[in-house]
């Protein structure tokens, strides 16, 4: 029987530090072939980069025919807890406007990006509020009227 209770013991154990363990997330732009540093300054242009990366994740806003952007960002879950950030890499490729070479590749990480608070007041919306007996006893008395022998079929009745 001590055999049997220590086998039980070691694998709660195992059982206890896998569940340690994070859950690794990738998501976004993956290199499969060429990285986004590889893109050369004033050799590649907008089809090679293509050939070589793919499409962009996104364009600039502004420019977009002139600003790339491929992005990767790769996430830590522990059990249950939030989705941590560990990652973040923003590769911002320009093109010059008339050659259409690239003329800038500049890679962004974590600590470039900055945290935004979020507001957390709400817009208040018009109407009145209702307590919890009126919502409940609400609809109390608006049931249909009875029928009578001056409905008309097919119309509908005010009520």
């Amino acid at each position: 029987m001590p055999r049997f209770t220590s086998l039980i013991i070691a694998a709660s154990l195992a059982a206890a530090a896998g569940a340690c363990a994070p859950v690794v997330a990738t998501q976004g732009f993956q290199a499969v072939d060429a990285k986004p540093q590889d893109v050369e300054v004033g050799v590649d242009t907008r089809e090679t980069v293509l050939a070589k990366l793919g499409t962009p994740s996104t364009t600039s806003t502004f420019e977009s025919d002139n600003v790339w952007y491929y992005l990767t960002q790769t996430t830590q879950r522990y059990t249950y807890n939030k989705p941590q950030v560990s990652q973040r890499t923003v590769t911002e490729i320009t093109f010059a406007e008339g050659d259409e070479k690239v003329a800038n590749v500049r890679t962004l990480g974590l600590e470039d990006g900055r945290q935004i608070a979020m507001e957390r007041r709400e817009t208040p919306t018009r109407g009145r509020q209702l307590t919890i007996l009126e919502q409940l006893l609400g609809n109390v008395g608006r049931g249909q009227l009875p029928r009578t022998e001056d409905d008309v079929p097919g119309q509908r009745r005010p009520d």
